[in-house]
């Protein structure tokens, strides 16, 4: 009898969807979000799925308003699935993290008031959304230490300094 063998973790499935026109600026951005997303997903994470959604200042503006009750645009939103959907997936079959938003205009916008090459925010943006759906927060200052700190680390493995440097 032939012993079977655990499923063989993947790196999570990123689907990237791009909404707005803006995003031509910036033609690696796909490929960044990936990128970073990859580094940082813990092995719990591998085997998983999720969405990034690259939209305009507009439509976030939207999603803010709806979700938080801030009626302005902002550079990233996170969408955790609900925990009954976590829970809920067949062996072998890729359980969906949520889904992340990022703003063009406002991710331009930032990156060039701190002086950063656009892709260097993109994926800090990207990371920061991810580790939201992970469950970290900045709520308290221990929070936001520790999500700092993780993003440091998995920042510096790609090349990117310190995001918070000059903060």
């Amino acid at each position: 009898m032939k012993a079977s063998r655990p499923p063989r973790r993947r790196a999570p499935s990123i689907d990237v969807v791009i909404e707005s026109a803006r995003w031509q600026k910036a033609p690696r951005a796909a490929t960044v979000v990936r990128r970073a997303i990859g580094a940082a997903a813990p092995a719990r994470a591998r085997n998983a799925e999720l969405s990034v959604v690259l939209t305009s200042d507009r439509a976030i503006r939207t999603l803010n308003r709806r979700w938080r009750g801030r009626d302005r645009p902002t550079n990233v939103l996170s969408f955790p699935a609900p925990a009954q959907v976590l829970g809920k997936h067949s062996r072998g079959a890729r359980r969906h993290l949520g889904d992340i938003v990022l703003a063009f205009e406002t991710v331009a916008r930032e990156a060039r008031a701190a002086k950063k090459p656009l892709d260097h925010h993109i994926a800090h943006l990207a990371l920061h959304g991810f580790l939201h759906l992970l469950g970290y927060d900045h709520e308290s200052h221990g929070q936001a230490e520790a999500m700092e700190q993780r993003e440091r680390r998995i920042l510096a493995r790609l090349g990117v300094p310190d995001p918070y440097a000059d903060v």
